[in-house]
């Protein structure tokens, strides 16, 4: 076993999609991420995300911590409350947050994300 570095710089060799267009409220912001490490459980996840500038909707099924690389993002919940962050600042998504996401300008982030597995009955 190894430990897994992430790197700094942009991403190659992923494919950039773009944001379900029912969640956009403007722009046509794509993104692109990789997953560098996921838990035996399937519960964790770590890697790296990318996205063009651009504003869309989103709810959290998920805890992440997130550490910005480059760009400034804009995250506004239901609520109306804005929170600002830029590069290189770092901050939690709790599970349950609903809002939107913007890019205010190309994003690079490193993420980490914890989802409790559902359990089957």
């Amino acid at each position: 076993m190894k430990v897994i570095p992430f790197p700094t710089t942009a991403l190659h060799g992923t494919e950039w999609e773009a944001v379900e267009s029912d969640r956009v409220v403007s722009g046509a912001p794509k993104r692109t991420y990789k997953v560098l490490h996921s838990s035996k459980s399937d519960e964790f996840h770590a890697g790296i995300y990318e996205c063009s500038a651009g504003k869309w909707k989103v709810t959290y099924n998920e805890d992440e911590f997130c550490t910005l690389l480059e760009g400034h993002v804009r995250l506004t919940n239901e609520d109306g409350e804005a929170q600002d962050f830029h590069a290189p600042d770092s901050f939690t998504v709790p599970s349950g947050y609903k809002g939107t996401w913007e890019a205010v300008t190309p994003v690079r982030k490193y993420f980490v994300i914890y989802e409790q597995a559902t359990k089957k009955e």
